[in-house]
């Protein structure tokens, strides 16, 4: 009986992966569709299509492209999908790319008007036009195909699949796990809920309370446990329904359910035997429930709610306008935004992931062991560490897992935990899990599924940048802008709604509330890959990888390591991103003329340096859009050929060598983000010290030896062209050519030398009328250039975009000519001012009613000047005070100003002695850091800041009467948090009673986690010494507050 049933069950397993398979397919290859229509339409728009008579082969593929897409958008609604469907919709999606590829490469090759140049590329036109015809004979096959097989119907199937059936029974089985989660973290939630909900109150209309969370975070068990709760619910209401909704519900059959729970199984049969003799209809069920609840206090969980729509549905005709009896109803979802939809932002109740003590707690249990037993085997207990780790805080993945581990002994749990992600796919005992992420999946609309795939590109556990990652989507074509929308600003829209459908995790929060980057569960990345790889989609090569790589994939990440030697295809890769050692041949160098269709070169965590020779051969990938270097390179001088790049959107090539931008960047008009900077030291040419300049020079023909060392030889090489080409110049900006302001398209521009860039390129920067963010320095007498001043003053005046300036002239240099700018750029919210401002602060400043952070360093500004003028700011969240930024020994915050300030950064001030704090001054303030200063006079009126959170002293940050502080924190009704960097005899404790004990922890770089720092509901704040790290846990939305 027991294979029997195993035996039933791995069919049903199949009968159901089968058409999940088929899904993800069909929606892959419709979102590839979409890029071979926007494509194809370009290129049957263009003249040049004229010149080699494709033109109408071009609009017969667009058409019939199109037409694909209409069959795979039917295709998507039915729910039982074949094998045959699955099969032709991957030549669809493979069709796509060949499509898109072959007619971007027409528009590169054909697309010059150049006469010399149209002769030269002949061969490329007859070989592109002959592509372009077998294309379209494929095309005409892979249709015919469809109405030969009859593959794709218009009709939906209206019953439950096996699938559907099967994804509620691992839902029953998830929330009747009870018992064991009320052990592992789940009874305060509970309490919270119902605080919630507030169910003393028994009158009111009914109030809707949202659980949101990821898939497998309990919340369908915690509404249970509340639903259930005999005391708060079942006692206070008259009737109850759990009802589940689900992606697919039947009005009729919920009506009935809804019925039979809330009035009983008689009142169903009275209401039907009414009906009687005619067809029930949704309306006359639904007057029927409105009717009889209406003097009724119910409550209802709705589970699984996935759409607007169904929720307007339900809302609309099953529940009583005018019941005031105090009802409640609880509603599950994965979806943030939709809860926003529905109900207030108070009723929303975030399920957080559990602690790593609570989940090793439910993993131990699961698999039926104790602490006992870990704490005498260590490799159970390192397992059992990594188990944790893996699964995140989530209780079905442990659940998941433990069962699977619970059967086999300790020493078989290394191989397991290894092959779970190559499992999700195929081992019965990981399916819920692997439907768990499928389900969410499969609801994205189409066009957020290629970018979600995307993400598995990045490693386990990753932090990703939302710019970095919205530029490659952006690059990739998966981000597509139209009604004059910026096309940054849609793939935000994107990258948010991944958020708020749980599909990714925000990591750093800033002090706006902005998510900056993200990560995703492990458990989502493990089937995100193993989707991609069926997909053809995205290729992770790591240290095991075979040398062998069948199939064309799109996409290549290089993990682990060393980049191994593989075979493939590079001739159809798009995207190449790495996070290891130097490749060895013969796989492709960097800038390989294999890869000719490649879009995106990420070189950003690479672990080794990029050299001259690596990037010469870059104008051959004439597609690139995307082009970002390690912080850290070689590389003193772009390519001529960087020209050839006409498409590129983004260069980022910071903490180079490179002194000076060619001419060529000016002719690439697609270009929307330039980051170029370098360092501002020299290590072998300094001419501040000339005798080790001498002696590199005399080496100098060693360097051609082979005794010389590759990487040095490099080194040496770029810091000889840095010097020369700079004029031994120490600053981090580079040299802009003329030219610069035929780039219309750009919106961030970092870093620009000013005393190195002439007059005319500093003029032309006013041209850049969607420039959005710009970074310039200056070092020299380029402030007495009186012409230059003017150029750039009346630059910046017209740059109405900008959202973010940043202006470093040192601490010798001189910001006076600021006083000439008359009418600032009204949309700026960041502002970063390095130099001195002669004692004034020009008045300008005082009319950003949008800036959000203020950044000023050797500004010599008396005091007035800074909180007068800055504190009337309405919007201002972040003041910065670095090196001798304040002339005055004290800093008061007046009453009635700074009202929306929440932190304030003060460093190398060596002459403030007082922070002081009036009443009313900083309402909002949450966060203090005070880095090498010596408050001598204490920091005075901290109970005047009622939501305060955290008071670092960092390196060298240090006041007195550090006692009386510690006893200010420790009375203050928001418990906020002292923080120190050194040891509490480095203060003048005085005779105060001394707070709680300290703990001393070492990390590199300090950073500020408010809500991990609060010490759960003490009555008594700590001092700790403890530099928090930048490790975010997933449970809260911490707000990091990091610069943008």
């Amino acid at each position: 009986p027991e294979i029997l049933r195993s035996q039933l069950y791995c069919e049903r397993l199949v009968r159901c992966l089968l058409p999940e398979m088929a899904e993800t397919v069909v929606s892959m290859a419709r979102s590839m569709v979409r890029g071979a229509i926007s494509v194809a339409a370009s290129a049957a728009a263009a003249e040049v299509g004229l010149l080699v008579g494709v033109r109408k082969d071009i609009w017969f593929i667009k058409d019939e492209v199109e037409t694909m897409e209409a069959f795979l958008e039917v295709a998507e609604s039915i729910k039982k999908k074949d094998v045959l469907l699955k099969v032709w919709a991957k030549q669809v999606r493979d069709l796509s790319y060949n499509i898109e590829d072959c007619l971007n490469e027409f528009m590169v090759h054909v697309g010059s008007q150049s006469l010399s140049r149209r002769l030269m590329k002949l061969k490329d036109r007859h070989r592109i036009a002959i592509q372009i015809r077998d294309l379209k004979t494929r095309v005409e096959e892979v249709s015919i195909r469809n109405t030969r097989y009859n593959l794709i119907k218009a009709e939906a199937s209206n019953t439950t699949s096996d699938m559907d059936s099967h994804m509620e029974d691992v839902r029953n089985h998830s929330a009747s796990n009870i018992a064991e989660a009320e052990l592992v973290g789940f009874s305060k939630p509970k309490k919270d809920l119902i605080k919630l909900m507030d169910v003393k109150t028994k009158d009111g209309t009914a109030k809707v309370v949202f659980v949101v969370g990821m898939g497998g975070l309990g919340k369908t068990t915690l509404a249970r446990k509340a639903f259930e709760c005999k005391e708060d619910i079942v006692n206070n209401f008259s009737c109850r329904a759990w009802i589940t909704v689900s992606q697919t519900f039947f009005k009729i059959e919920m009506l009935k359910d809804m019925i039979m729970q809330l009035l009983g199984n008689e009142e169903l049969k009275k209401c039907l035997k009414e009906l009687e003799g005619k067809t029930v209809q949704v309306d006359d069920l639904a007057s029927y429930l409105r009717e009889k609840l209406q003097e009724k206090r119910y409550f209802i969980v709705l589970d699984d709610l996935w759409t607007i729509d169904a929720w307007r549905w339900i809302n609309d005709i099953a529940f009583p306008t005018t019941n005031i009896k105090g009802s409640r109803i609880i509603v599950t979802s994965r979806d943030i935004g939709l809860a926003q939809q529905c109900t207030s932002k108070s009723l929303i109740y975030h399920l957080k992931q559990l602690q790593i003590d609570e989940a090793t707690n439910l993993l131990l249990k699961k698999i039926g062991k104790t602490h006992k037993e870990t704490e005498s085997d260590e490799r159970m207990r390192n397992m059992i560490s990594k188990i944790v780790n893996k699964c995140g805080g989530l209780p079905l993945a442990i659940l998941t897992i433990g069962g699977l581990l619970a059967t086999k002994v300790v020493e078989m749990w290394e191989s397991i935990y290894k092959q779970i992600p190559s499992e999700l796919g195929t081992n019965p005992s990981l399916e819920a899990m692997r439907r768990m992420v499928t389900l969410s999946y499969n609801h994205l609309p189409s066009h957020l599924k290629s970018c979600f795939l995307y993400l598995s590109i990045f490693p386990e556990d990753f932090e990703i940048k939302r710019r970095r990652l919205i530029d490659r989507w952006i690059a990739e074509g998966f981000v597509t802008a139209s009604g004059g929308v910026n096309v940054e600003d849609v793939g935000i829209g994107y990258f948010n709604e991944l958020i708020n459908r749980n599909m990714i995790q925000p990591s750093k929060v800033n002090i706006e509330g902005v998510v900056k980057s993200c990560r995703v569960h492990d458990i989502m990345r493990d089937v995100m890959v193993s989707i991609s790889r069926d997909e053809n989609f995205v290729q992770l090569v790591g240290d095991s990888e075979a040398s062998i790589i069948e199939g064309n994939f799109r996409h290549v990440a290089y993990h682990g390591s060393k980049c191994q030697n593989i075979g493939m295809d590079w001739s159809h890769v798009r995207s190449l991103t790495m996070f290891c050692e130097r490749p060895i041949e013969p796989s492709p160098s960097v800038c390989s003329a294999n890869m000719r269709m490649l879009r995106a070169l990420d070189l950003q965590n690479i672990l080794f340096k990029i050299r001259q020779e690596d990037i010469d051969n870059i104008g051959l990938l004439c597609h690139l859009k995307y082009v970002t270097f390690p912080r850290d390179s070689y590389i003193y001088a772009l390519p001529k050929s960087i020209r050839r790049l006409r498409g590129l959107q983004n260069l980022d090539i910071r903490k180079s060598y490179i002194a000076a931008l060619p001419t060529g960047i000016t002719e690439l008009h697609s270009l929307r983000s330039l980051r170029c900077s370098r360092w501002d030291s020299y290590d072998f040419f300094d001419i501040d010290e000339p005798m080790v300049c001498l002696m590199h020079t005399l080496r100098l023909p060693m360097l051609c030896t082979p005794s010389v060392d590759a990487d040095n030889r490099a080194e040496i090489t770029a810091d000889l062209h840095k010097a020369y080409y700079s004029r031994w110049s120490a600053t981090k900006g580079v040299r802009i050519p003329r030219g610069i302001g035929n780039l219309k398209e750009l919106q961030i521009l970092e870093v620009v030398d000013i005393n190195q860039t002439s007059k005319k390129a500093i003029k032309e920067l006013g041209e850049l009328i969607q420039l959005r963010k710009l970074s310039m320095v200056g070092k020299g007498r380029f402030a007495e250039q009186k012409r230059k001043i003017l150029y750039l003053c009346a630059a910046i005046e017209k740059l109405s975009s900008l959202r973010s300036l940043s202006l470093d002239v040192d601490l010798d240099g001189s910001l006076e000519w600021l006083h000439k700018v008359s009418s600032p750029p009204p949309l700026l919210n960041k502002l970063k001012l390095v130099g001195d401002f002669k004692g004034k602060m020009p008045e300008w400043v005082g009319c950003l009613k949008h800036l959000v952070k203020i950044n000023l360093e050797w500004s010599w500004l008396k005091e007035d000047q800074i909180t007068e003028m800055l504190g009337e700011l309405p919007k201002l969240m972040q003041l910065s005070l670095h090196k001798s930024a304040s002339k005055r020994g004290k800093l008061v915050f007046r009453a009635k100003t700074f009202l929306n300030l929440r932190k304030l950064c003060i460093c190398y001030l060596s002459d403030l002695r007082e922070v002081r704090f009036e009443n009313g001054a900083s309402p909002q303030m949450e966060m203090l850091e005070f880095s090498v200063c010596d408050l001598k006079s204490g920091i005075i009126g901290i109970n005047h800041l009622p939501v305060l959170k955290q008071i670092s002293l960092g390196f060298h940050g240090r006041v007195a009467k550090l006692g009386m502080l510690q006893t200010e924190v420790d009375a203050h009704p928001n418990h906020p948090v002292l923080q120190l960097d050194e040891d509490r005899s480095a203060h003048d404790l005085g005779d105060v009673v001394q707070g709680p004990d300290v703990a001393e922890i070492e990390e590199e770089e300090p950073s500020l986690l408010p809500e991990t720092c609060t010490m759960g509901e003490s009555s008594q704040s700590e001092a700790v010494v403890m530099p928090t790290t930048n490790v975010i846990s997933h449970d809260d939305l911490l707000y990091t507050y990091n610069s943008c």
